[in-house]
This record gives structure tokens, sequence and C-alpha cells, in this order.
């Protein structure tokens, strides 16, 4: 059997990597927002281990409302990079400083 301080490894591992990502890659917007999901499904991993060695289904349901909002979020994500490349031709970080329309 699995015990719970594994999944709190492997959680805790994933969320390194996920920080990681984000402060070593500073420059492509899409690695940025996939870091933010590895993080936030590193989280939501933790929730379901919790919730399964507590026998709370609390956690569970709880993921289930997080990965619908995960999920707009990726596609609103998603969507303001189209328009961002359509109207500037990159998605460099460093080349999306202006704001001016």
């Amino acid at each position: 059997m699995i015990a719970l301080s594994d999944y709190l490894i492997l959680g805790a591992v994933l969320f390194g990597l996920s920080v990681a990502g984000i402060f070593l890659n500073r420059k492509n917007v899409i690695i940025l927002l996939m870091a933010i999901e590895l993080m936030l499904l590193s989280v939501n991993m933790n929730f379901v281990a919790f919730s399964y060695f507590l026998d709370d289904t609390a956690g569970q349901v709880f993921v289930f409302f997080i990965l619908t909002v995960a999920a707009a979020e990726a596609a609103i994500g998603l969507a303001i990079l189209v328009v961002l490349f359509r109207n500037r031709q990159t998605i460099n970080v460093q080349d999306l400083d202006t704001l001016k329309g």
C-alpha cells in the first residue's frame, strides 16, 4: 500500500518543478501557463490524497470545483494568447511590455 507521505512527496516535487518552470522560463507565455496548471494539479493531488486517507469526500468534491475553474482559466488564457499573437506576432514575455492599444 502506498503511504500518504509518498503522495505528499510527489506533490511537493511537482510543485517544485512548476515553481522552477516559472522562475527559469520567463520568455514563453505558453510554458508559464503550463507551469501554473502543473502547480494547481499538484495541489489537487494533495487534496485527493488527504481526502482518501481521512475517509472524507469533501476534498475530492473540492477538487472537481478547482478543475472546472482551471479549465476555464486555461481556455481564457489561451484565447488571450491567440489575440496577443495576432496583434503582436510574438508570445515572448519581454516583447509584451507595452500596454498601449
